[in-house]
């Protein structure tokens, strides 16, 4: 230990030749260095939107209802789309029984149409609703990770 060179209570001092030593050593470090934790722009908001769905908020109340509102309206125009062309098949066949007598490969336009037409039409607009509702969410989340 080296000899105390201060006032009593005080901590030890170095002295001159252990000084230069300890510089030597010292400078060769790096002194500083910068830690970032996280990135100080924008995180605030953003922790601040979703603690406001995490809660219930009037403001994250909102949001979910925006795309609650979204996602029914999606479903409403392609399902309903849908519902009215098929539905509307089995009319135009009464309403034009021209149309109703014509054959396919020897089967009858009305039972092609019904029986094959609303497998791969129901499967495509599953498809396209899924993908818009993705769409939708991703959005969502977009919104509140800004």
């Amino acid at each position: 230990m080296s000899r105390h060179s201060g006032p009593p209570g005080q901590p030890d001092q170095p002295q001159p030749g252990e000084r230069d030593a300890w510089l030597a050593v010292s400078a060769r470090k790096n002194r500083r260095r910068r830690v970032v934790l996280a990135d100080p722009r924008g995180r605030g908001r953003v922790l601040r939107t979703i603690i406001e769905l995490e809660e219930q908020t009037s403001v994250g109340e909102k949001l979910i209802r925006d795309l609650i509102k979204q996602q029914l309206k999606t479903a409403f125009l392609l399902g309903g789309g849908t519902l009215l062309l098929l539905a509307s098949l089995p009319v135009l066949f009464y309403l034009l029984p021209a149309i109703a007598e014509v054959e396919l490969l020897g089967v009858r336009l009305p039972w092609v149409l019904l029986g094959l037409l609303p497998f791969p039409l129901l499967y495509a607009v599953g498809y396209a609703y899924r993908r818009l509702a993705e769409s939708h969410e991703h959005d969502f989340v977009s919104s509140v990770d800004r």
